[in-house]
Parts: structure tokens; sequence; C-alpha cells
């Protein structure tokens, strides 16, 4: 089969977060050698069940790419109606980004009547198999979807246990979540700083929005116990997704509220440069994880990582080479780590060794195992 014409179902620009600017990316890769469309949402979730204050992108400069809003994530007919258009365009492949089974139904109607062409594979590219927060019903939804789905990628050997777990038959292929470049490049430590009004000579990043599987709460622990051993800044930078006022009760009662920076807002696109180029390592406490893209945002900007060895992430950060590695839910393990790092001056190295790696992580080398998958 020699592909064409590639069509891609997924969150995507006008609309925000990892998922919609991993699509945007995919197109600007895959539309250098295919014609490629991409459908998105024109209602993603509905408001009661959106936990954020807006679902759009935001800022300037955002990097757009051209798409099609036209699916509603509720209106079974629009289901239908786009399923049917995708079926006569008739793609050669239909990629479809999985992240929760919320979209399963939406993804599984569309994807039965586009196969009935019988012309157009169907690939699922899936971040999650089952969702952190589990919900009844998610096992039997995410079947639905995958019952007609022809091929599968994942992006971790984590989230390829739980597809196998779910569906033990199913045509795969594992590969590295790409980085994400379209965060423009990195600007001085000392003006990132500057913008963002910080003052000490160590800085921390956590990144992204806040949910309790993310394990704030144990960083905050963590550095509860070395605030009397350096001077360090934490920058905590993204939208609560879980109870704000538990975190910030938590850093009143570990009195961190010198050295905990909240920028509790969605991060504009064009920000993000600032708080990446800003800090000297990102921190990733997670107590679950598939895989995070926050890992890619980081290596996008170079930056080393102390994360928990759970789920994908230790299979992109290398322990003692691009970052450590510490177990989940340990605050003195983690604040040992944050000062084996900085005693021992590891930033330098870490970010020679996270250079050395930058090849596997490519959109390049993603599409070609994609593509390898399909038309083998």
């Amino acid at each position: 089969m020699e592909t064409r014409k590639i069509t891609i179902l997924s969150a995507a620009f006008p609309l925000r977060g990892g998922i919609a600017h991993f699509a945007g990316l995919l197109y600007k890769e895959l539309i250098k050698t295919f014609e490629v469309k991409v459908i998105t949402f024109k209602r993603q979730y509905p408001s009661i069940l959106f936990p954020g204050k807006t679902q759009l992108e935001t800022g300037d400069d955002v990097e757009t790419i051209p798409t099609k809003v036209e699916l509603d994530s509720i209106n079974p007919l629009n289901w239908i109606k786009v399923g049917r258009r995708i079926k006569i365009d008739a793609p050669d492949i239909l990629i479809i980004k999985h992240w929760m089974p919320f979209f399963a139904p939406i993804y599984g109607t569309i994807a039965r009547i586009v196969r009935n062409n019988g012309t157009t594979k169907v690939v699922a590219v899936c971040h999650n198999i089952i969702p952190h927060e589990k919900k009844p019903g998610d096992k039997a939804l995410t079947k639905y979807f995958f019952s007609a789905v022809d091929y599968f990628i994942t992006l971790s050997k984590s989230v390829e246990e739980d597809l196998f777990k779910l569906y033990p038959n199913a045509k795969h292929k594992c590969l590295f979540h790409p980085v994400y470049s379209n965060f423009g490049n990195s600007v001085a430590k000392e003006v990132a700083r500057e913008k963002l009004n910080l003052n000490d000579s160590k800085v921390m990043l956590f990144f992204g929005f806040i949910r309790d599987y993310k394990g704030l709460d144990t960083l905050l622990q963590s550095i509860a116990l070395i605030k009397d051993k350096m001077d360090f800044t934490l920058i905590v930078a993204g939208e609560f997704y879980s109870n704000e006022e538990k975190y910030i009760s938590l850093t009143n009662e570990l009195g961190l509220n010198d050295v905990v920076k909240y920028f509790s807002d969605f991060i504009p696109q064009n920000d993000v440069t600032y708080f990446f180029s800003a800090c000297d390592v990102v921190v990733l406490p997670y107590k679950s994880a598939t895989q995070s893209g926050i890992v890619q945002i980081a290596n996008n900007f170079n930056k080393p990582m102390i994360s928990t060895n759970v789920g994908g992430l230790p299979e992109v950060i290398e322990d003692g080479r691009t970052g450590y590695l510490v177990e989940k839910e340990n605050p003195r393990q983690l604040a040992d780590a944050i000062l084996k790092y900085y005693d021992g001056n590891k930033e330098a190295k870490f970010v020679e060794n996270i250079l050395s790696e930058s090849d596997k992580y490519s959109w390049g080398e993603f599409v070609k195992g994609m593509m390898e998958l399909v038309e083998k």
C-alpha cells in the first residue's frame, strides 16, 4: 500500500494542551510527504466536565495549523456526519489520538463508518489506555473503540503493557514520544529569570496541569526537608485541575511561602520557553504515569530531570546520566536526589548527555516507525 492521503482526528489547534500540540507537530512532519487533513473539536468537553478556565489556545505568536473545526463530543448525529465525510474522502490512513475513554464512543463510531469504504486503515496513537483517574465503564468504552482499530502506536512500554491487557492481539509498535519542539528556542537563564522575577541562583520547575497523581504534595514535603540547606526557588507553573486550596494550605503549613512561586494559570505557548529556560532542573514527582509530555518539553529545552521511577518515565530519563530516578511518594529520597544534583554540579554533564540522545526523539523517526507498521 502506497500512502498518499492521511486524516488526523484529534484535539488540535485552536484547542490548547499537549494532545493538541502533538497533533500539530505530527501534521507538520506528515505534510512534508503526504496530503494531510486535521479534524478537531468544536466542542471537546461539555463545560460541566472541564475543570480549566478555557479550552482554547491563548497568547501571541501561537503556532497554528489548518484544521477543520467540526467534531462535537456529545452529539452522536455529528459523529455520523463526520464519519461519512471521512469515508467518502477515503484517506489511506485515519490517525486517531487516544488518551481517555470519554472520547472512545466518538472515535469508535467514526472508525466503524470510515472503514466501510474498504480503503482506509485506522491507526490509534495511544497516550494512555486507561486514564490515571479511573472511572466505571472505562474498559468497556475503550474496547468499543479499539475493536475498530487496525494498528496501534504506544508511546511507552507501560502503555504497551496496558494495551495487551485489554487487547492481546493488537497489531502495534512502541515508539518514543517525540519532543515538543513548538515552544521556540531557549533564552539565556538570566533573561528568563528576570522575566519571571526570580532572584535565587538555584531554580527548580514543576510544570503542567496540577492533578493529584502528579505528586506535587510529595515535592512540597521534600523541599521542606532541604529549605534550610540551600537557597532555591521552586516554580509551580500550571493550572489547578485538583483542589488548589489543598496545595496552598500544605505550602503554608510547611513554611514554604518564601521558596515556592505559583503561576497557577494555563501557561501560553509563547511563554513556556521562559519557565524551562529559567530552571536548572525539572522535577516530576508523579505517583503514577504512562509517559509524560512534560518530559519531552524538558528534552526540547535540554533540561535534566529528577523523576519518580513510575510508568514509562525511566524509559526516557536515564538515572545518573540525564537525570535522577527515585521511589514514588518518598519525600526523603526525592530531597536527597535534589541535593545530590546541586552538590555534584550535574547540570552541564546531564545536558551534554541529553543532547547526545536527541535524534531518537525526532518527529521524523516517529513518522518513519508508524509508516513501517502500517505499510509492512
